[in-house]
């Protein structure tokens, strides 16, 4: 499961690491999106900074790296160019499994967590 985030300083240069975005509703109908009270760059970069994105990232690396491994480029069987472009195709296949499989654990503890709470009140 990924880690919460606690608002501390979690490196340098003094960043606080927070997860949550608030959505402000406006008086005003349609528009730009910053009149709103919501700004999507924000919540944007609030997204890369979360410790989730920041692990999936880190399970699709290693997932890409062992299938480049695993491959190896030593292998016979076409041109050094098709068995690179073979390995690579691979390496995205791998990471993108790897990341479908992350986060469907994320989204089953997510449910686990909602039906324990909502079983306690009632």
């Amino acid at each position: 499961m990924a880690k919460k985030a606690t608002g501390k300083s979690g490196g340098k240069g003094g960043k606080k690491a927070g997860t949550a975005v608030a959505r402000v509703s406006s008086s005003s109908s349609g528009g730009s999106g910053k009149g709103n009270g919501f700004d999507a760059s924000d919540a944007f970069i609030k997204l890369l900074q979360s410790p989730l994105a920041a692990e999936l990232v880190a399970v699709a690396a290693t997932a890409a790296l062992a299938a480049l491994a695993e491959h190896g480029f030593t292998s016979g069987g076409g041109g050094r160019g098709k068995r690179a472009g073979k390995a690579v195709k691979e390496a995205g296949k791998a990471a993108a499994a790897a990341v479908g499989r992350r986060l469907g654990t994320e989204l089953d503890e997510i449910r686990k967590a909602a039906t324990a709470k909502g079983g306690a009140k009632g």
